[in-house]
């Protein structure tokens, strides 16, 4: 083994551009506003994050939010669904929408200019969608045509099952995509009566980014969404991690699908532990994942790792793809690498991590809906807009020490683990002996009650 190379000052500093003034405003009903002035920026981004996602959720009610994120551009009070698009075409800007677990958002890319009007066409989305039946019934067909696609992908079924190991039957554990038999139901009613408690201003964070004015398009935001009602905030109570295996036999595919976690800090921690451990352990191919489970050993086609960090709660995920006939050892590989990793983290390898999370942050930088999303998130989770100096002082306060012992409490929990795809039989007891390094074990299932 080569000896770790000697740390020296240079490499804990790193030279960032400038990122451009960052305002925060808040309006009187508790709407946000968040300007990125990039002055050299030839185009400007607008977006409206909405804290309402498939954790605020009912069972009976998930997936609704992904139907309305779908529906909003079907029609409104003074628009039909051929007007939302030309309005948004004609100025030549792109639109685009999402649901996540913790929020949905609705976005315009186009022409600083006409920021403005990107705020009206978006309040008018919100704030006035009549979700016209007849446009419900087309949509619902599209919405079970991406609930087939996404049922025959074993890598999405994997996260399902992994969700529920990790938070049972809590809301966090709902697929954004929702229930098929949910969206088969839906009515133009539920999806009115949903938006209006979910759009509020304590809720709604409107944000830009490119060469604006802050002052112009506060007022501009101000005009448009001024008179909504502030609401209180949809707070979602953070789930308990359950842990345990689930797996799942599918005929698509010839390939198994992993997806092992453990939990990690929420958004609102504002803690960078979680995202530094992840990129140490499986980011890149010279990361120890890769590294020992492609490169040395040819077990998996894909492996990788990353910390899922939302408002409510943060998952550390390892994903990989192999062959079936590999599932033992490629178990038993992942519990011996989060093993060694807890009684050491090398000098060298902890700069690397460093260094790779750093151009990513430099990255986001040049792209401003990524800097946009991130802002907005951090405004709903923190109230305030991290700077990429912060976040990086954040990273280089973290110490190997500090990753062993990340690494050391995610051993002392149960794991939650998730198999999907072409599986062998016996899976499940084939998983909790690969897992036997764990010093946490896997539980077995109940057996039912004798009767």
């Amino acid at each position: 083994m080569r000896p770790d190379p000697t740390p020296t000052a240079a490499d804990n500093v790193h030279a960032f551009p400038g990122e451009g003034d960052t305002e925060l405003h808040t309006l009187p009903n508790g709407v946000r506003v968040v300007v990125l002035q990039l002055p050299h920026a030839r185009t400007a981004a607008v977006s409206a994050y909405l804290r309402s996602g498939s954790a605020h959720e009912s069972p009976a009610l998930s997936g609704i939010g992904h139907v309305v994120e779908h529906m909003v551009f079907k029609g409104t009070a003074t628009r039909d669904a051929a007007r939302i698009n030309l309005d948004a075409e004609s100025l030549g800007a792109e639109v685009n929408a999402h649901t996540d677990k913790d929020h949905s958002a609705f976005h315009l890319h186009g022409l600083p200019a006409d920021a403005g009007r990107f705020v009206a066409q978006l309040a008018d989305l919100l704030l006035e969608p009549t979700f016209p039946a007849d446009e419900l019934e087309r949509e619902r067909q599209v919405l079970l045509q991406e609930f087939s696609e996404d049922e025959d992908d074993p890598m999405a079924e994997a996260y399902r099952l992994f969700d529920r190991a990790a938070f049972g039957l809590h809301p966090l554990a709902q697929p954004a995509i929702g229930r098929r038999a949910n969206v088969e139901r839906f009515t133009r009613a539920d999806l009115v009566g949903w938006m209006q408690r979910q759009i509020s201003g304590h809720n709604l964070v409107l944000a830009a980014a490119g060469p604006l004015d802050p002052g112009r398009f506060v007022r501009q935001v101000e005009a448009a969404f001024g008179a909504l009602a502030a609401g209180t905030p949809h707070r979602v109570t953070p789930p308990a991690w359950r842990g345990g295996l689930r797996s799942k036999r599918l005929d698509s595919g010839s390939q198994a699908h992993l997806v092992m976690g453990y939990p990690c800090a929420p958004r609102g921690d504002d803690d960078a532990l979680g995202e530094l451990a992840a990129v140490l352990f499986g980011e890149g191919m010279s990361a120890p994942l890769m590294a020992e489970l492609r490169e040395r050993r040819g077990l998996v086609y894909y492996a990788g790792c990353a910390a899922d960090v939302l408002e409510p709660s943060g998952q550390w995920v390892v994903e990989a793809s192999f062959a079936p006939a590999q599932i033992d050892q490629v178990l038993a590989a992942v519990a011996q690498l989060l093993r060694s990793q807890a009684d050491h983290v090398a000098t060298d390898a902890l700069q690397r991590a460093r260094r790779q999370l750093v151009v990513k942050l430099l990255r986001d930088q040049d792209r401003a809906t990524r800097r946009l999303e991130s802002a907005a998130l951090d405004v709903l989770a923190l109230n305030r807009v991290r700077s990429t100096a912060e976040r990086q002082a954040r990273l280089d306060a973290i110490d190997a020490g500090a990753l062993r012992q990340a690494f050391a409490q995610m051993l002392d929990t149960v794991p939650a683990v998730a198999l999907a795809g072409s599986l062998p039989r016996g899976v499940g007891e084939r998983a909790r002996t690969a897992l036997a390094a764990l010093p946490t074990p896997l539980p077995r299932p109940r057996k039912p009650a004798a009767g």
